[in-house]
């Protein structure tokens, strides 16, 4: 009865979210009661259990998604992500314009979601389709898979981090560089598919070869910001968690020193996050109600969202470990010798079927967590890797259901059979791919 209980919980969440358009929120907490009054929990203990499950994950990352959005949004508004994608380019060489669609939605895609990213970067692709000659599917599945990448992958999209939340991994650091490492070939295997399969198929950007219709991105943004300021207030914070990761490694027989409690200090993500939007206010062009009040309150609007949803789904983790499910759960998969395969087969099902990547994994890891253990995950590594493999699944696949899907399709003039055979497969080689690395790296590592 457990597993069924499970099971239906899991049907009313991808139900109520993808036909009834029910908001996560209200559908994990739902979720949540429905299991909790299932199990037979004491009434004293449900809204205990819930509002506590609620708290402690915004308590771990709540301060870290608003400022990651933030970051995004200005990173957004000043033009600083198209400064980075000219550097980008610059870099590449416009003899490759396709691997260098892929890495700038890679770089992108860290702090901006992976819809504003393309729409952002949908001037710069079209220029470059019409100037260079290229197939204007093939760029823009190279650009929607590089930003899927590491929004599915790597912190401090809210994803990720939501996810290592809810697994309770003790260091997000190492969270960002095995992300940045797997994101890598997630990253390629879409530019392989996009050079292979895009030129097989045509857009409305190949047949349209009207330039005035381009937006200058120049003029639209004025003068853009230098490559140091627009890359700052991603690598600064990404290179600060990663030296607290090496401090604790390297230095950890000297914990009482000065320079190991303030590196320490500065690598704690909200740390690590809020230099970042230090080094963001430079991008500022003036400091005034519009950016300082405008611009950081989108952000934090943008955040909202996210962190209720995020709170959810820490909310249906609790009753799930307080109801006794994960741990019988986990008995029954332990016996099936899935290991590692087993969240990215949660996350891809209820990716596909209500069609958010957040969604995915926020789900799978509340459901995950207590699973850690049974199923030989309950290492630091193993928690990074469990978020790996939920971000596998949540890459498979972008479909009609998905937001992302129709942002691709529609600003690249792709009809709906052609992105189904472009992007959707593209997304499904991106999964297989990401769950293979996932796998090999968890033979070696655990």
């Amino acid at each position: 009865m457990l597993i069924v209980i499970l099971l239906v919980a899991i049907g009313f969440i991808v139900l109520s979210t993808s036909k009834w358009k029910l908001h996560p929120f209200i559908a994990l907490l739902v979720a949540a009661y429905g299991i909790a009054f299932s199990v037979g929990m004491k009434y004293a203990d449900i809204a205990k259990t819930i509002t506590s499950g609620f708290g402690n994950i915004l308590a771990y990352i709540g301060i870290v998604i608003v400022l990651g959005t933030i970051i995004g949004v200005i990173l957004e508004k000043s033009g600083a992500a198209i400064k980075m994608a000219n550097v980008v380019l610059k870099i590449v060489g416009k003899d490759r314009p396709i691997l260098a669609m892929s890495i700038i939605g890679y770089i992108v895609s860290i702090p901006v979601f992976c819809d504003s990213g393309f729409v952002i970067l949908n001037a710069l692709k079209r220029s470059m389709v019409k100037q260079l000659k290229v197939s204007g599917v093939a760029m823009s599945v190279a650009l929607a898979t590089g930003l899927y990448a590491t929004h599915t992958l790597v912190p401090p999209t809210p994803g990720p981090i939501a996810a290592a939340g809810n697994l309770m991994v003790g260091n997000l650091g190492l969270v960002i560089l095995v992300g940045l490492f797997v994101a890598i070939f997630t990253m390629l295997a879409g530019y392989f598919w996009a050079i292979k399969r895009g030129p097989l198929y045509q857009s409305g950007e190949d047949m349209d070869i009207d330039l005035e219709k381009d937006i200058e991105v120049q003029a639209k943004y004025g003068t853009l910001p230098s490559a140091f300021k627009s890359f700052a207030p991603i690598f600064i914070p990404v290179l600060l968690m990663a030296i607290e990761s090496i401090a604790k490694l390297a230095f950890k027989d000297s914990s009482d020193t000065f320079i190991y409690k303030f590196f320490v200090f500065l690598g704690h993500p909200a740390n690590a996050l809020f230099v970042g939007v230090l080094f963001a206010s430079l991008l500022l062009p003036k400091w005034n109600e519009e950016t300082l009040s405008g611009w950081v309150g989108e952000g934090v609007k943008n955040a909202g969202e996210i962190l209720i949803i995020t709170g959810a789904g820490g909310a249906l983790g609790a009753v799930l470990k307080a109801s006794g499910i994960g741990d019988y759960l986990g008995l029954t998969l332990q016996t099936l010798s899935l290991g590692i395969f087993v969240p990215f087969i949660i996350s891809a099902a209820l990716k596909t079927a209500q069609g958010s990547s957040t969604t995915a994994l926020v789900v799978t890891s509340t459901i995950m967590y207590p699973l850690l253990a049974n199923l030989g995950l309950d290492s630091e590594m193993g928690k990074v890797l469990t978020v790996m493999a939920i971000g596998a699944g949540a890459l498979t696949v972008s479909h009609a259901n998905d937001s992302f899907f129709w942002v691709v399709s529609r600003f690249s003039q792709m009809d709906v059979p052609t992105a189904y055979k472009a992007f959707t497969m593209a997304t499904l080689v991106q999964g297989l791919v990401t769950i293979g690395i996932v796998f090999l790296m968890s033979i070696v590592l655990l």
